[in-house]
């Protein structure tokens, strides 16, 4: 166990520290997370091993970033070749909801005692923690700049020891809160260096906040859950709303596929006792821009899955099976109702033609290349490029870039009748975790053993989840069945190896086990986001530095 003079004054340093991280303004997916850059860079400076060693920290550039973002590194190299890496993100979410209050969002003091002027307006557990004075309130503090000042306050102790034992390295990241193109952009740095230096990497500590049950009883999470994208588009008919049966709505059954997926348990996985959150549906809109009285012609969606031990082939293929089962279901409703209506009614139509049809978009894509040949391939690629371009610009999103192609490769397919296509969007997170890993040796162990340190140096326990279900840049600690992941990648994400690609060479180099160990947080992206200030200065510090010390000696 460390001695504590190593950890005198370091309630001050982190505090320093955090209140100048909080200060950069780095808002996710903006030119400002270059902002972190030159303020970790002028950190640097102060600390004379790094001023020693300038080739042990920088930044390093993410290839092909469309803001020219940077992962900021620094390393502390002692005896041997274990080493340990601690990773924190720097992007932080908006400050819309702090509207008349914007201006002291990243200033906790000042923020804390704006608060108290509106404390009656605030949530009862919000104000009672703020009247308390034992929690530090601001945008980006408590997610997670809180953790990164913790990191790197350690990693400055660490390169003023004489006989330090082994090797650590801070990852800072932008983008976790987007598209984790940081993480996927440190995940080479890692691999770069464990080559460099022939690193043994013994795990990765996160320190994301940890969301606590109870007030008396720590977490640590040793992995994270996963994330699938799948998305789905439907193809309809046009037609007059007053000639409905010479049509096919895609409203009607993308309503259906909405209804069988949205918070469907079959799409959740158990592992250990715990399990994932069941799916739900985050976009969904038709094709039509203006009034008129015709149906729309197209609708899509996508929805969020997340998973423990799932794979994207395995989603998908119970995906597709029920866009198939909702089909036939909608198609015998359609006929029921046309049967009625032709009851009464002397209808142009004398049978609906429609039957069903799911495809892939990999499979729609080969039907356009089929029909149109190298005129389709070469609009294909140019509207990549420009689609590229656009989302490099900011001037669209993933999601809307994902449907314009799908709607571009429709221009060069024959066969107008309806049909469903499934597919993935990114962005894609693998689901990890200490559970799946085998000849880990006394590193399964620590949990047990950080829990009796807890137990001993504070009176307070700490319980183990292998899955933290926030969703984090843990994903990207380690990799299994990669090969059968990028097959499915390449099958169904149509941006896949265009504008988004996962490293999973470099994935698979740098696998080690991972655990999150962040002080207690409460209402992540919220006016009244905040972190718990014992754990910031005294408890995180010391049990993030223990784990260290453990898995190097």
């Amino acid at each position: 166990m460390r001695n504590e003079k190593f950890f005198e004054g370091i309630e001050k340093d982190i505090k320093e520290l955090l209140y100048g991280y909080m200060k950069v303004e780095s808002f996710s997916f903006s030119a400002n997370e270059r902002l972190v850059e030159p303020f970790l860079l002028d950190w640097f400076e102060t600390i004379p091993y790094f001023r020693e060693h300038p080739e042990l920290c920088g930044a390093y550039d993410i290839p092909g970033d469309p803001l020219d973002r940077k992962v900021m590194y620094g390393m502390v190299r002692g005896r041997g070749n274990k080493a340990v890496v601690l990773i924190h993100h720097y992007d932080v979410v908006g400050i819309e909801d702090f509207k008349l209050l914007k201006e002291y969002a990243f200033s906790p003091d000042e923020l804390s005692e704006k608060l108290m002027e509106v404390k009656d307006s605030l949530p009862r557990d919000a104000r009672e923690d703020l009247e308390s004075g034992d929690w530090l309130f601001g945008r980006g503090g408590c997610d997670m700049k809180a953790g990164g000042s913790i990191q790197w306050t350690l990693l400055k102790r660490y390169s003023e020891m004489d006989d330090f034992e082994g090797n650590v390295i801070v990852v800072a990241v932008p983008d976790e809160e987007n598209m984790s193109a940081g993480m996927r952009g440190a995940v080479r740095l890692l691999a770069e260096l464990k080559d460099k230096y022939e690193l043994d990497y013994r795990m990765m500590i996160n320190s994301e906040p940890q969301q606590r049950k109870s007030a008396d009883e720590g977490i640590f999470s040793e992995g994270t859950v996963g994330k699938i994208m799948p998305f789905v588009y439907v193809r309809g008919y046009l037609s007059h709303v007053g000639k409905v049966f010479e049509g096919f709505s895609p409203v009607n059954l993308m309503s259906e596929i909405v209804r069988r997926t949205d918070l469907n348990m079959d799409f959740t996985d158990a592992v250990a006792g715990e399990s994932s959150p069941p799916p739900t549906w985050l976009y969904l809109k038709d094709s039509k821009t203006v009034y008129d009285v015709s149906m729309p012609l197209s609708m899509a969606g996508c929805l969020s899955v997340l998973t423990l031990n799932q794979t994207p082939m395995s989603v998908i293929e119970r995906l597709k099976k029920i866009c198939e089962e909702s089909f036939d279901k909608i198609l015998g409703e359609m006929r029921a109702s046309f049967d009625r209506f032709c009851a009464v009614a002397k209808p142009l139509v004398k049978e609906l033609p429609w039957q069903p049809c799911v495809m892939s978009f990999m499979e729609l894509y080969n039907e356009a290349l089929r029909d149109h040949g190298e005129a389709f391939r070469k609009a294909y690629d140019e509207e990549l490029e420009v689609l590229t371009a656009k989302l490099t610009g900011g001037d669209t999103n993933i999601i809307e870039c994902n449907f314009e192609l799908v709607e571009k490769v429709f221009e060069y397919v024959d066969d107008l009748s309806p049909r469903v296509i499934y597919g993935l969007v990114p962005p894609y997170y693998p689901n990890v975790s200490n559970y799946y890993y085998e000849g880990l040796g006394e590193r399964k162990e620590i949990t047990p053993y950080l829990n009796e340190f807890t137990t001993k140096k504070f009176g307070e326990r700490y319980t183990n989840e292998y899955f933290f279900t926030g969703i984090c840049d843990l994903s990207f600690s380690g990799i299994t069945e990669s090969k059968e992941v990028t097959a499915a990648l390449n099958e169904y994400m149509p941006l896949f190896g265009k504008y988004y690609d996962i490293p999973f060479d470099a994935l698979e180099k740098i696998t080690m086990p991972c655990i999150n160990i962040g002080p207690w947080g409460k209402d992540f992206h919220k006016l009244t986001e905040r972190v718990l200030k014992r754990d910031l200065y005294q408890r995180t510090p010391r049990i993030v530095d223990h784990a260290v010390e453990w898995l190097l000696g």
